[in-house]
């Protein structure tokens, strides 16, 4: 599979996130997963320590056992743990980076991210908690989540001289959820940041599984008890989307991430996976280089937002 770089790594142009492991995902079905993508060349694995409250991390090293020096291991701190704290002060980063090692079974993490900004301390104190650990040999790399591009700059602005820096931004980022446009992929792309959209699918509705005029499909993470209606507008898009992707005999999963993978700034796509079939799916995905003529088709087809 094709690699780009965050930092000094370099990453396949799809990666696993790991948030349906000890959610969704028991520790058995999770080394299922693992195992698929590493058949398929996915070996980047997206998680964070509040995903299932830690189980994420440990089913992930559980799956990976010998084979954790073959792949590259994403995590994320400062959402609220249970009993364990919350935030980027230089202390807790410190305790949740030790937790996460533990957890993982690992003695470095590659990818380190601030997974939301924590106004309550100066980003130059995050920062520097941040090196230490790169100093250590604890992380290699260390990186940012939900982040503006006035937050990203911030960052940029604040650290401390020969410190390590922010690689990567990961963002919520889709055909249909565009935010990153605003600012986030041209600082990405001004600065060398290695941009990594997460809900690259928009939840599911990417994958031809929902459909104008018929019923959600039960089960569905749009199909499931309190899940919001679906956008009509949305689905509008999606038909054309699918029309567009299957008269050159892809799927609009694969158009899905095609297009994510033409913008510049965009160095793995991140997506969920429940079943080893979505991994290969996945994977496969990535071969499809849109021409800028289905480039410009595409984007006329999405309109403004």
């Amino acid at each position: 599979m094709e690699t780009r770089t965050i930092g000094s790594l370099a990453v396949p142009v799809v990666g696993l996130g790991c948030n349906n492991f000890g959610r969704r995902l028991n520790a058995e079905q999770t080394a299922g997963v693992v195992d698929a993508a590493l058949a398929a060349g996915v070996t980047f694995f997206d998680t964070a320590d509040i995903y299932g409250q830690g189980q994420s991390e440990e089913y992930l090293g559980r799956a990976l056992g010998q084979r954790r020096r073959d792949v590259l291991i994403a995590t994320k701190f400062g959402n609220r743990m249970d009993g364990a704290g919350q935030g980027a002060h230089p202390d807790y980063i410190h305790r949740a980076v030790d937790a996460s090692l533990r957890r993982l079974g690992t003695d470095y993490i590659d990818l380190y991210q601030l997974h939301t900004p924590d106004d309550s301390v100066p980003i130059a104190e995050t920062l520097g908690a941040l090196d230490e650990l790169v100093r250590a040999g604890k992380v290699r790399e260390i990186g940012s989540s939900n982040f503006s591009a006035e937050q990203i700059d911030a960052a940029e602005q604040a650290r401390p001289a020969e410190a390590a820096r922010f690689v990567s931004v990961q963002n919520e980022y889709s055909m249909l959820k565009r935010a990153p446009e605003d600012g986030v992929l041209a600082d990405c792309e001004r600065l060398g940041l290695g941009f990594l959209p997460y809900f690259p699918l928009a939840s599911g509705l990417l994958t031809g599984k929902y459909r104008r005029g018929q019923p959600v499909p039960e089960g569905t993470r749009l199909g499931g008890p309190g899940a919001k209606p679906i956008d009509d507008q949305e689905l509008a898009t999606v038909e054309k989307l699918i029309e567009f992707a299957e008269a050159r005999d892809h799927t609009i999963l694969e158009l899905a991430f095609a297009w994510l993978l033409s913008r510049p700034a965009v160095a793995s796509v991140i997506a969920g996976a429940t079943k080893p079939e979505q991994v290969r799916a996945n994977a496969a995905a990535a071969s499809w280089q849109l021409s800028a003529a289905d480039l410009s088709e595409v984007d006329a087809l999405l309109g403004t937002r």
